[in-house]
């Protein structure tokens, strides 16, 4: 047991000395989580506009608690859906849809643009004889970019917040 304990000291030690920090150190309490915390999200336009707004506010109101607003977010989106592989009867039988996010975190006090950015996903769609299940598979690949751009953009502002808190 205390050879274990011996071989792990200087592995510890050698981490602790390469420069690694936790990002979320302190729990909600920590600089990165109330930095989050204090990011209010600005209406997005459309559907996936409100998917989007709400992962996001999910995840940015999860990270600390309830700081006063000292940032704002805000995100313009493009949402696409288009037709891939022609099947021989000329039918569309794939799709893909793509979001792709341009976004600014705007420090209230001083106006200034802290980080401005962009973010993006796709997702495959194969397309069934079944309107309903298409329908369906859309609806359900918009709902899972939209989760996946959040966790981008909440990673890419806690990275910022991380260097200049």
């Amino acid at each position: 047991m205390k050879a274990g304990a011996a071989l792990l000291l200087p592995l510890a030690l050698g981490l602790a000395a390469c420069g690694l920090r936790p990002m979320y150190a302190g729990g909600g309490s920590g600089a990165v989580a109330q930095g989050l915390a204090a990011v209010t999200v600005s209406p997005i336009e459309g559907r996936s506009g409100w998917l989007v707004r709400n992962a996001l506010v999910d995840r940015l109101g999860a990270a600390g608690s309830g700081a006063g607003t000292r940032y704002r977010l805000d995100v313009r989106l493009d949402d696409r859906l288009e037709g891939l592989a022609l099947l021989s009867d000329d039918t569309v039988g794939r799709e893909r849809r793509t979001l792709r996010a341009r976004y600014q975190l705007v420090d209230l006090a001083s106006g200034d643009i802290m980080l401005d950015a962009t973010a993006g996903s796709d997702a495959g769609i194969d397309v069934g004889s079944s309107e309903y299940a298409v329908i369906a598979a859309e609806n359900t690949a918009l709902e899972n970019l939209s989760k996946d751009i959040a966790d981008r953009i909440v990673t890419k502002i806690a990275l910022r917040l991380r260097k200049h808190p």
